[in-house]
């Protein structure tokens, strides 16, 4: 058997957003590893093993899906939304440094719908100019560069998605992001709180930056700051494409 590793993206949460690619790698592997409610999303089936694991052993996780991809096996890794965005992709290939032999593997990298995009889609286009990415979890990186990224988002005039904003283990945190956007922007800075977008709890709202509340987060939302250009329209929140 010749072996491969496939890293793929499960999308949002709706199985009709997950594409006929990683449709395909998941039918043709051997063994599915991941985060354990990634795993729980892969249906069981003859032929299959799955893998769960925890969320805080990215690189053992890796190493094991390179190590059975090596020794023939038909390995998919699974994430959530896109397995490139704060997700297993760079993990694989961290666990490849220094490992020579691993450069051989047949490896593919399957894009998905990463929640931001979803949680946007829902929204309008509140992501219609420039905007980035920011993981708020001060679990791989110190909450001070979290700080200091979103200090310099909002002066740059940057829409934002955050996620990972707000969990149990710290929930003080995002209270904390949102007086460092106090700190920058203006109070009526439209703020969407999308939570488990494309699923049935799905859940959508929209405030101002003056009226946004910690506990309107957690571990399931996605967060999306407008610039000093977003707009409500209706019951849509849109960025305007022309220049600032």
């Amino acid at each position: 058997m010749t072996g491969w590793l496939v890293v793929a993206g499960l999308g949002p949460g709706a199985d009709d957003l997950v594409t006929p690619q990683v449709t395909e790698a998941l039918a043709q592997a051997t063994d599915i590893v991941g985060y354990i409610p990634y795993v729980a999303r892969v249906a069981p089936r003859a032929g299959l093993t799955l893998h769960p694991s925890d969320n805080r052993v990215e690189l053992d996780r890796a190493l094991h899906a390179l190590d059975m991809a090596a020794a023939g096996r038909r390995v998919v890794v699974v994430s959530s939304g896109d397995p490139g965005v704060f997700a297993m992709a760079s993990a694989i290939f961290e666990a490849m440094e220094g490992r020579a032999d691993f450069l051989s593997l047949d490896i593919r990298i399957l894009p998905g719908i990463t929640a931001m995009l979803a949680a946007a889609a829902r929204a309008g286009a509140p992501l219609g100019h420039d905007f980035c990415a920011i993981n708020l979890s001060d679990n791989l990186k110190p909450f001070a560069t979290v700080e200091r990224r979103v200090a310099l988002a909002a002066q740059g005039d940057f829409a934002m998605a955050f996620y990972n904003p707000r969990s149990a283990s710290r929930p003080h945190q995002f209270a904390r992001v949102l007086e460092v956007l106090r700190a920058e922007c203006e109070p009526d800075r439209l703020i969407t709180f999308a939570r488990a977008v494309s699923t049935p709890e799905e859940a959508l709202l929209t405030v101002t930056l003056a009226e946004a509340l910690p506990e309107m987060a957690d571990m399931r939302t996605v967060v999306i700051v407008g610039n000093s250009q977003t707009r409500r329209l209706g019951r849509y929140v849109y960025t305007p494409r022309s220049a600032l």
